[in-house]
């Protein structure tokens, strides 16, 4: 089983925190491979720099997927990840995606909690994009100003664990999805100190692409989720437009 990982924000210390979870959660003999965007921004917190963020990871998709069995939008927000699933013929599952599905068959009321207050709207439009909307029973955020996107979780752990707190207290979450590449990792490590369930993006995805590949899904050949039409295309690195604009590309 080989795994692609794409890490949507240029930041190699969030893809180091990425790998570390990854590499805890994948069945043995699972081989990784992790990319980091060659451009964008540090962290995404907005639908300009999703946008920015899902053409940045279509490149690196595009340039690296041959030989995976499966592939992961390692980014809360899942930037770019349908598109992907359009584009590429092995199955990719995005962060979002897999950890509100894992959340769901944990408790009934999902309780999301973020790195910052701008990122709410983003994070909020994935779970109504996936039908989660009546399950979902709030998103918390920190509302501070972050120094440095590695180190978030040691820099801002008991706040997010009292944001944990306060959406079973008082928004009455039944299971919290500690939400973010920046936190992968983070729902292990309180997951004793929390009194419900607590499940991450990161290791949701890695599972669920392994169990995608060994199901063997075929690619869709009608549908929305076909192939791109061949069409000109200009500008497209040549992995991309061999993807997208079948070869004729200028």
């Amino acid at each position: 089983m080989k795994l692609l990982i794409v890490n949507p924000n240029i930041s190699q210390s969030v893809t180091e925190l990425i790998e570390a979870e990854a590499r805890r959660t994948a069945s043995p003999g699972t081989e990784l491979t992790l990319r980091t965007a060659a451009l964008g921004v540090a962290y995404i917190e907005t639908r300009a720099e999703a946008a920015i963020g899902a053409y940045a990871t279509l490149n690196e998709l595009a340039d690296h997927f041959s030989g995976h069995d499966a592939a992961v939008v390692a980014a809360f927000g899942d930037p770019g990840l349908e598109a992907a699933r359009e584009m590429l013929p092995i199955p990719v599952v995005g962060l979002t995606e897999s950890a509100l599905m894992s959340a769901a068959m944990l408790g009934g009321k999902i309780g999301i909690v973020a790195i910052s207050r701008r990122i709410r709207a983003w994070y909020a439009e994935p779970v109504v994009r996936y039908g989660m909307t009546s399950r979902l029973a709030v998103i918390r955020c920190l509302d501070e100003p972050l120094a440095n996107i590695g180190s978030v979780q040691q820099d801002k752990g008991e706040q997010l664990v009292a944001l944990c707190e306060a959406a079973i207290r008082d928004d009455g979450a039944d299971v919290l999805i500690i939400a973010g590449a920046p936190l992968a990792g983070l729902a292990r490590s309180v997951a004793q100190r929390i009194p419900v369930p607590v499940v991450d993006g990161v290791s949701c995805a890695v599972q669920q692409a392994e169990l995608l590949s060994h199901l063997g899904p075929a690619k869709a050949t009608a549908g929305s989720y076909a192939a791109p039409p061949a069409k000109g295309a200009k500008g497209l690195s040549p992995a991309l437009g061999q993807l997208i604009g079948r070869g004729d590309v200028q």
